[in-house]
């Protein structure tokens, strides 16, 4: 169910753990929030404020858009055209899945870009499954991953293209064995990686409309505002006091400034506040208002980095952490492409605190900022403190890339004991200091979740669940501790605290989801279905509930309701196997086998390794008499899902 994009964050640290010129402005900033936020900047808080899109503040502003749209930013997102593309299409452009035995071509047709996958057995064809891709996610300056669309609906396609080394490979995380076409592109992804879309609330992956590309207003908040005051002629002199319609980072304190870019380059484990969506933070606030990102903290592994962790990596510096003033834009103009900035620029961001006591002219060399190398390596190195304090370092979610890594050390990695995760210590926010147990506990319950089913992890989330007061976890409706004991597969401790309470009283549909599939798993149908059903009143078009809601009707021998939820599922998504397969098993029990057959063909077409459905195949093709079918149905079953003892059953019956 939890399948997105984001989600492949951690995964390869994982596996080896557990078990602009510079800018140095000197104007007045405004100070961090109270408990009760406020801003002088007005289209921070102000609910009328809205966003009137990178068009807009072009008119102004073009020169400044110009530059910013061949930043990675400015090109992060667009639709999947042969301009838009960074990819090589030549014969090397396949890939192959191992781990479930696919292949995957990409090509384009006329100007459209699609994804073949097939399979192969005794040198035949036996598979072929075509997917046209609608939007290239990625700058290219490292990566071009691929997003299609089902009636507003957005997923990964499997392959990505890695620039830095003109190779096609799998799309991160998706070497484990699943995904295919099923990963959910939700709000936590789209809102980093492109400007705001319009998203169906109701929804885990449903757009009406989407932007192409990160905008002006993403860091400098909505600019309805602004151009209310500017179309009335109301004009500021910025050169000497702030234009407070519109927030401009640069006059933020540090610590806001750095929440403007952390929003998106403090990648890990967000834990979104009560009652607050992917959507809510504007520039101005504290992260902190709207989530808390945490980070898995371990002994060793200090060359160990994900993509998009230049935050966290940069506040382990001593840079950082001594200045008390380093920001992200005391080295970086956001407007200007990093392929376009004097290298110059951030050796004097490095020079402007490492100064020696000597001010005459004869400190204009690097030996005067402090450096102790031998003048020989400093020759080597062309005088570039970048490029021994901030080398590049292979990224551990995404591979095939490097990136700069922000964690400035004078020795990076000196030894490899280093370089190897020792012990777990736990996890940190790197946004707010004194996060609240709750935060924790749900910080834990997403690491375990996502990236490590390792059960002292729900241990952890129980310990911090218990600080919180009795009538807090009640005001709460017991939802985390529902969350916990499900991702423990305890489902006799859900329904105990789910037994107190009204599904029509609940309000987060994860929650209800998952005391309704305790009950199911405990074979209680009668009283999964209220909680079912519940859960898709609050998301109405999460089409995994609406499938759990429909098998859970036909557990109950309601088969007309049923029938109308997946037909409800597949209108929304002709693609959603389950909901095929279901409504195939539906028309084969009515004795309807034309019908039957087409939709369970066409579920066996998009996933021709489902489980049910091959049971399902199976059972038609011996009803049918065609017991060959049945039996290299089967076969091939059991070798796809050993484990499941009814197919083997069923072959030893044939």
């Amino acid at each position: 169910m939890r399948t997105s994009f984001y989600k492949t964050l951690l995964l390869a640290m994982l596996v080896v753990g557990i078990t602009i010129s510079s800018f140095f402005c000197t104007t007045k900033t405004e100070k961090a929030t109270s408990e009760t936020p406020t801003s002088l900047w007005q289209n921070v808080y102000d609910t009328a404020a809205h966003y009137v899109g990178m068009q807009t503040c072009r008119g102004c502003h073009n020169d400044i858009y110009e530059t910013f749209m061949q930043t990675g930013m400015g090109q992060s997102f667009d639709h999947a055209t042969k301009k838009k593309s960074a990819a090589d299409f030549d014969q090397h452009a396949l890939v192959y899945d191992k781990q479930l035995d696919f292949y995957y071509k990409p090509f384009w047709r006329s100007d459209s870009l699609y994804v073949m996958e097939y399979r192969v057995d005794a040198g035949d064809t036996v598979h072929k499954r075509v997917q046209k891709v609608d939007y290239i996610i990625g700058s290219g300056q490292h990566t071009n991953s691929h997003i299609f669309s089902t009636n507003g609906y957005l997923y990964q396609a499997p392959i990505t293209f890695y620039t830095q080394k003109r190779k096609w490979d799998l799309a991160p995380g998706f070497d484990a064995g699943n995904n295919r076409f099923s990963r959910l592109i939700e709000s936590e992804c789209m809102t980093c990686h492109n400007g705001y879309p319009d998203f169906v609330a109701q929804s885990e992956n449903k757009y009406i409309s989407l932007k192409t590309g990160i905008d002006c207003e993403r860091c400098h908040g909505p600019g309805s505002l602004h151009v209310a005051d500017k179309s009335k002629g109301i004009l500021v002199d910025t050169s000497k006091t702030p234009d407070y319609t519109i927030v401009n980072p640069r006059r933020l304190s540090t610590e806001l400034q750095n929440n403007v870019c952390q929003r998106c380059h403090l990648q890990g484990i967000a834990v979104l506040n009560d009652g607050k969506t992917f959507f809510d933070f504007r520039p101005g606030m504290k992260l902190s208002e709207v989530m808390n990102v945490f980070m898995p903290q371990y002994e060793g592994a200090e060359d160990k980095m994900i993509m998009a962790s230049h935050v966290e990596r940069m506040k382990k510096s001593e840079c950082y952490v001594q200045s008390g003033k380093m920001s992200c834009i005391t080295c970086h103009n956001p407007h200007v492409s990093v392929k376009f900035t004097a290298r110059q620029q951030y050796l004097n961001a490095c020079y402007s605190c490492h100064q020696t006591k000597d001010n005459s002219a004869a400190s204009a060399t690097l030996a005067s900022h402090g450096c102790t190398e031998s003048e020989k390596l400093r020759a080597a190195k062309e005088n570039d403190c970048v490029t021994c304090h901030m080398p590049h370092n292979g990224s551990i979610d995404i591979p095939h890339v490097a990136v700069t890594d922000h964690y400035i050390r004078k020795h990076p990695v000196s030894n490899l004991e280093q370089s190897k995760i020792r012990a777990f210590l736990g996890l940190k926010s790197f946004n707010n200091d004194h996060p609240d147990d709750i935060t924790k506990a749900r910080a834990y319950m997403e690491f375990f979740e996502r990236y490590n089913p390792n059960t002292g992890l729900l241990d952890s989330a129980l310990h911090y669940l218990s600080l919180q007061p009795e009538v807090e976890r009640r005001q709460k409706q017991n939802r985390d501790y529902i969350r916990a004991y499900f991702l423990l597969k305890n489902y006799q401790k859900v329904v105990e605290y789910a037994s107190g309470l009204q599904p029509a009283a609940i309000n987060d549909a994860w929650a209800a989801y998952r005391a309704g599939e305790s009950y199911y798993q405990l074979q209680q149908f009668d009283r999964a279905l209220p909680w079912y059903k519940r859960a898709t009143e609050i998301w109405k078009y999460a089409l995994d509930f609406q499938s759990k809601y429909g098998v859970c009707l036909l557990s109950l021998n309601r088969t007309d309701e049923a029938k109308k939820v997946f037909e409800f599922v597949l209108a929304e998504n002709p693609n959603h196997v389950a909901a095929n397969t279901n409504l195939g098993f539906i028309y084969m029990q009515a004795g309807q086998n034309a019908m039957a057959y087409d939709y369970m063909s066409r579920a066996r077409n998009l996933d021709p390794d489902y489980e049910q459905n091959l049971i399902n195949l199976a059972v038609w093709y011996h009803n049918n008499q065609q017991l060959p079918a049945a039996r290299k149905v089967l076969q091939h079953a059991i070798k796809k899902h050993p484990e499941n003892e009814q197919i083997r059953a069923m072959l030893a019956d044939l």
